[in-house]
């Protein structure tokens, strides 16, 4: 068979459903072979959308999600996608096209080392130079690709080694397992957490995988442990838990952080540390201990240096702490409890604020309460998301998906189109500031193409809001982050959506509803009011109201 044919057989091995991208004429090959596939090209309007999809798709499925382009700036438009997946976590395949490297009449138009780009951003880019290699290649890239952590991985295909003659030769897919911790030092995190007085769990990005939320939920309920999350690790438990004191969504400084620092053990499961970190180990005696639960060693730094790991299979290490763990009599969590409330009176103050610009707090209240607890909200990036990883409470894991790593612009369009796609039974709401839908808003156009039925809100306020709000808090003077913006109902409409346009804040609602329960692609122009954020913060800072 040609190798092209190989490559499309491998990928069908590995359970690949759809391939996100833009072809070249260096994939022509390839896509001749993908015509007659059971896999499904979704073809967009820029690679960056395309890799943002798949990287959705790995993010909310475990399983690869894989994206195409071309040689040259249709390979190099993948940089800000492949940094996406990879600083992210999420699982997915880069496959771009080449000129012949037997031999070249064309010189180097086109041509720079995608390999060499790829390599830092990645954790595997190599080229085909043997079409033979092709099925170890694909099995060993999806492999790394979902192992932890996972990541992004990069495979080239010149077009001479597309288009060779080569023997079928299809490695079988094998499941991996991970292993459990040593029992000494499973014995040993048992100890520590029993001599705490005043342990608390965080739940992190790492821990959002299969059974590892089930295993925590036990351990909670046995133990009585309270509970919270970062910013990627909302929902793995349901944040509706008596025992949840709510999202790091700051640094430090915000109500929660009142509850972290009595703690004197944070049992820190699926630590990663490319999120902010949602606390500040200090060296000293005295301070905080830290048990880190991983599947991977900790990282140490000079604000995360833990003491003790106990690395291997999350879930299996939960449940062996929970099958051995006895509660503890001078376990005292009675300051945890009263913050668990005292926290959802201070997130609950803007959710009746019926000012028009909307306030964020309210937008935020008014799509939790349209939308069920299956349903899906993707956000861009910009200010908004710190209100939503504060506010927006998740009775699911994967049901608010945020960028707390990369956090990139323009992502949060083509991530609700993947989750659509992957969930097609859930409501899909995106997020995103007025600067960053227009990153990427051509994908407007390939949502409405592939029948969606997707909502898309664009929180809007005429300027780079996250930066004026970082260049205000500086003390600066307000200058060059002002946008002019196109009447976005027209431009909805120019792509064959719907638009539609507030005026207050009961019209939203009534808009929003009519909105995600109805057929096709709307977009949203909401005018937001971002005034109260510093003074907002300003109290949160304060910490005047923490509890004694």
């Amino acid at each position: 068979m040609k190798a092209s044919d190989l490559f499309i057989k491998a990928l069908e091995n590995e359970g690949v459903e759809y391939i996100f991208g833009i072809p070249g004429e260096e994939n022509l090959d390839f896509l001749e072979s993908l015509r007659t596939s059971k896999i499904k090209l979704i073809l967009t309007r820029h690679e960056q959308g395309a890799g943002f999809m798949a990287a959705t798709y790995g993010r909310l499925t475990g399983k690869v999600g894989v994206c195409l382009a071309t040689l040259g700036p249709g390979a190099t438009n993948f940089a800000t996608a492949a940094a996406y997946a990879q600083l992210g976590g999420m699982p997915m395949l880069m496959i771009t096209g080449q000129k012949p490297i037997k031999k070249s009449k064309q010189g180097r138009f086109q041509i720079i080392d995608i390999v060499g780009m790829m390599k830092p951003m990645t954790k595997y880019a190599k080229q085909v130079v043997n079409g033979n290699n092709i099925p170890s290649m694909v099995r060993e890239a999806f492999k790394i690709a979902t192992t932890e952590r996972p990541g992004a991985v990069h495979i080239e295909l010149p077009e001479d080694i597309a288009e060779e003659e080569v023997e079928d030769n299809i490695y079988p897919v094998q499941n991996f397992r991970y292993p459990q911790a040593d029992k000494t030092a499973v014995l040993d995190a048992i100890k520590m957490i029993e001599k705490a007085k005043r342990p608390l769990l965080l739940v992190g990005a790492g821990a959002n995988r299969n059974r590892i939320g089930d295993a925590l939920i036990n351990f909670i309920n046995e133990t009585g442990i309270p509970f919270f999350s970062t910013q990627m690790g909302k929902g793995v438990i349901d944040e509706n838990h008596k025992l949840c004191l709510s999202t790091a969504a700051l640094s430090s400084g915000d109500f929660i952080h009142c509850a972290i620092e009595r703690a004197d053990l944070i049992i820190n499961v699926g630590h990663d540390v490319i999120e902010k970190p949602p606390f500040f180990m200090e060296n000293h005696e005295g301070a905080t201990e830290v048990l880190h639960v991983n599947f991977f060693p900790s990282e140490v730094d000079d604000t995360y240096f833990p003491q003790l790991d106990v690395i291997g299979d999350i879930a299996g290490n939960i449940e062996a702490f929970t099958n051995a763990i006895s509660k503890q009599e001078h376990w005292d969590f009675d300051y945890y409890i009263r913050m668990v409330s005292e926290i959802k009176t201070h997130l609950s103050k803007y959710f009746g604020d019926t000012r028009f610009p909307i306030l964020p707090q309210r937008a935020v209240r008014t799509i939790r309460q349209i939308l069920d607890d299956k349903d899906i909200v993707t956000l861009d990036n910009g200010v908004y998301k710190i209100w939503f990883a504060r506010n927006y409470r998740c009775a699911l894991p994967n049901t608010l998906l945020l960028d707390n790593a990369l956090a990139t612009m323009g992502a949060g369009l083509p991530s609700g189109m993947a989750a659509k796609m992957v969930k097609p039974n859930s409501k899909v709401v995106c997020v995103c500031g007025d600067g960053g839908f227009m990153m990427n808003s051509q994908e407007m156009e390939t949502a409405v193409r592939l029948n969606l039925d997707l909502t898309v809100i664009i929180l809007n306020d005429n300027s780079y809001g996250m930066i004026k709000w970082k260049q205000a808090g500086m003390g600066f003077e307000n200058y060059g982050l002002d946008l002019g913006n196109p009447d976005f109902v027209k431009y909805a409409q120019s792509y064959g959506a719907s638009g539609h346009r507030p005026t207050s804040c009961e019209d939203f609602a009534q808009i929003l509803d009519k909105c995600v329960n109805g057929k096709g692609v709307h977009l949203i122009d909401l005018a937001v009011d971002y005034s109260l954020n510093h003074s907002i913060l300003n109290d949160l800072l304060a910490k005047k109201q923490c509890m004694i």
